[in-house]
């Protein structure tokens, strides 16, 4: 018999729910187990859950999760695997391993730190030949992997004293190539310093620019967790409107969404009008909606 339950650990990141949100809910400001799975395609989702959660929350009472069951890195599609194994010092951020034409790989922010991982990760996809960081709440792991790696570590100048080892400085407000099919789009507001990361006009890396809610069916920037300003983010969007085309927006926090790229443009178009109207507010994490 199953027994699976989430401990008082839980942060309330919404990473456990992602992956199983037909099992795991919030309640109380928490994650709590909403019934045990009930086949072995439950079963999996819930391990994904398990192998995400950045303070090993969920848990059974009668023993260890499966390590066989532990399904990272996770492809999303052909070109996108996920990582897992979320890091408390991310605050539970997503990562993303981005496949290139020549059988390399992008890294996209980081899981927690491990040598194992890191090498489960290039026994997947191949090697890893650069580590994107989308802004400074995610840098914690970023120098070690791309130290394992022989990666290029890059951030933007307006993050850049989060890193300062940095080796690639993404400057100004306009995008840059960064690689072959993969563009650097800075836009400033939830930090100074954050960067969206395009890739084949289908992958959108947001870091925590913008996010899927589960909550609104669509496209959403948590007002209330904008450290810099949220007059500048609403500036970005403007920016960004009408020259982001892509299908998959793959956030850093929140969910991740795959959508006809004419939808994606359109939603893009109305959160950046929706955003043009919020005015600054006080930092408040239990007002997210995931």
């Amino acid at each position: 018999m199953t027994d699976w339950y989430v401990d008082d650990r839980c942060t309330n990141c919404d990473v456990a729910r992602q992956f199983a949100p037909e099992l795991i809910i919030e309640e109380e400001r928490a994650s709590r187990i909403l019934r045990q799975p009930g086949d072995d395609a439950e079963n999996r989702r819930l391990h994904a859950a398990v192998f995400a959660c950045p303070t090993r929350s969920i848990r059974s009472a009668s023993g260890q999760p499966d390590p066989a069951l532990d399904p990272f890195p996770m492809a999303l599609d052909d070109g996108v695997l996920i990582c897992g194994h979320n890091s408390r010092q991310t605050a539970g951020a997503n990562s993303y391993l981005l496949r290139r034409p020549s059988g390399t790989v992008m890294m996209i922010d980081t899981p927690r730190w491990s040598p194992a991982l890191a090498e489960r990760y290039v026994a997947a996809t191949g090697p890893v030949t650069d580590v994107l960081l989308t802004h400074r709440d995610h840098v914690a792991h970023g120098r070690r992997y791309a130290d394992h790696f022989g990666a290029r570590l890059w951030i933007h100048e307006g993050d850049l004293d989060a890193v300062p080892d940095a080796d690639q400085v993404i400057r100004g407000t306009g995008p840059v190539e960064i690689g072959e099919g993969v563009t650097a789009h800075p836009l400033p507001g939830h930090t100074r310093g954050s960067v969206l990361y395009l890739a084949d006009d289908r992958y959108c890396f947001t870091g925590d620019s913008f996010y899927w809610s589960r909550t609104t069916d669509d496209l959403e920037v948590a007002e209330s967790v904008t450290w810099y300003s949220i007059e500048e983010l609403a500036a970005s969007l403007a920016r960004a409107d009408g020259k982001l085309r892509f299908e998959w927006v793959l956030p850093g926090h929140g969910d991740r969404r795959r959508r006809d790229a004419d939808e994606m443009s359109r939603r893009l178009h109305a959160l950046a009008e929706r955003t043009a109207q919020a005015r600054p507010r006080p930092i408040d994490f239990t007002a997210v909606r995931w």
